[in-house]
């Protein structure tokens, strides 16, 4: 007779509070693209404009992701989550006043004698900056919690659900944003998405503690969490998640690593194809297909949709090489390399597209759901390679370069299809850039697997 008793769930209760959190997160960021036609058409803005907007949201979030990682690893996951979310929940709400704010630095700018910067565009470049500090804590907190909530086997899988959210985030927004904006203007988006963080907030509170500390975790599933965690060293005192200091020292130890890099150029490489998706397919629909925003709802709710797919699937992929006896690392990079194949099909996008529209939407929705696999699973690499410690800090520097590569990606694309639309040719810029997002899987993986060949470890205490 089996008396073993059951596992216990709680843990699944942590993923489904990452994953709202993650929904939210990307239901903030992606209001400004939405409203990109509206806001371009009302403020004069040109694709340099916007890009320059976007870019230095990137920016922020890539310069802050380093300083996001090491402040989660020093205040602990539940209080550096937190403060990561009131920080982009006032940031979110704050776009509703991008004009006033836009004014006033403005205007001390002229004082000094620097003259001709746009209002509007100054406004939103505040806003938007103090929205990508705050947005940055997301991920290296969830992935924290997920190394810690998870032993090794189920991380990408809890991964792949949590980042799922961005999938969520990115349906409701064009189901929801073009409503309220028609009905009670454009700013009500931005209150209404800023307030949706501070009821998240409440949630955290009730529910999520460290595993040591939590009590409503049963001692069976503590001890599962805990299954294949490197044996401690009996120092005469337990290490756990919250009582770590990471050094400075160590810190800037995990830039000598492979290991770190591994997962920062898949993030460099990488990123920039998703926010590419995220901030320019409502101009792309409106440009190539005379869309209104109210057009997209469905076609954008349907390509997002999509995305879903990629995210628990590709979370799952892994585990049927695991499975069949591949280590973590490895079964990982052979399910990516098989995704890096995928977005190739968004080369088909402007071909087809030209027969209808909807055929755009899929394959470019293909692509992006090839992009949430692929990203759930190089998230999980850091929680691979390295001791749940410095999870968050790894996470950290990888998100930054993966920032800056999408900040540049962006700013590319905006001078891009300025020139080609200088030349009445618009469609030569978009096939450029659908390209280049085909592509950037393959040339990363392969920059990748020269990097790390087989799976190693990192023993931060050597």
């Amino acid at each position: 007779m089996n008396s073993s008793k059951p596992i216990g769930k709680y843990r699944w209760t942590i993923c489904a509070l990452l994953f709202i959190a993650t929904t939210i997160n990307y239901l903030d960021r992606q209001v400004l693209s939405l409203l990109h036609p509206i806001l371009e058409e009302e403020f004069g803005w040109s694709n340099t404009d916007y890009a320059n907007i976007t870019a230095v949201f990137q920016f922020a979030y890539a310069i802050s992701m380093v300083f996001a990682g090491r402040v989660i690893d020093k205040l602990g996951t539940k209080w550096g989550y937190a403060l990561a979310l009131i920080l982009w929940s006032v940031a979110a709400a704050l776009h509703a006043y991008a004009l006033p704010i836009g004014e006033g630095v403005v205007s001390v700018l002229t004082a000094f004698g620097i003259s001709g910067v746009s209002v509007s565009v100054m406004g939103f470049i505040v806003v938007r900056g103090l929205l990508g500090v705050g947005e940055a804590g997301n991920f290296p907190a969830a992935v924290k919690a997920t190394a810690e909530y998870f032993p090794k086997k189920e991380r990408s899988f809890a991964t792949g659900i949590f980042n799922s959210g961005t999938t969520i985030g990115a349906i409701l927004a064009p189901l929801t944003v073009p409503i309220m904006a028609h009905m009670w203007g454009w700013q009500s988006t931005f209150i209404a998405v800023g307030l949706a963080g501070f009821l998240w907030l409440i949630l955290w509170f009730m529910f999520y503690e460290t595993p040591e500390k939590q009590k409503r975790l049963s001692t069976e599933e503590y001890d599962y969490i805990r299954s294949d965690d490197p044996v401690v060293p009996a120092d005469g005192e337990a290490k756990t998640a919250e009582n770590i200091v990471v050094k400075r020292r160590m810190w800037a130890k995990l830039l000598t690593y492979r290991q770190t890099w591994v997962f920062a150029v898949g993030k460099l490489i990488t990123d920039g194809v998703w926010w590419f998706f995220l901030f320019w397919l409502p101009s792309i629909l409106h440009s190539e297909y005379g869309m209104s925003t109210t057009d997209m709802m469905i076609p954008l709710a349907v390509l997002y949709a999509l995305t879903m797919i990629g995210s628990i699937g590709g979370g799952w992929f892994p585990t049927h090489f695991i499975n069949k006896g591949y280590n973590a690392y490895e079964g990982r990079m052979k399910a990516m390399l098989i995704i890096a194949f995928i977005p190739l099909v968004v080369l088909g996008a402007q071909p087809l597209g030209e027969y209808s529209y909807w055929w755009a939407i899929v394959l470019i929705g293909i692509g992006a759901s090839a992009h949430q696999a692929w990203s759930a699973n190089l998230f999980t690499i850091a929680s691979d390679l390295f001791p749940t410690k410095s999870v968050g800090s790894v996470t950290g520097i990888g998100g930054m370069l993966g920032g800056i590569g999408s900040a540049l990606f962006s700013k590319s694309a905006g001078a891009l299809f300025d020139h080609y639309e200088s030349l009445n040719n618009i469609h030569m810029g978009y096939t450029i850039m659908f390209a280049v997002c085909a592509f950037a899987y393959l040339f990363a993986w392969i920059l990748m697997k020269a990097l790390v060949p087989k799976m190693k470890v990192v023993d931060l205490d050597k």
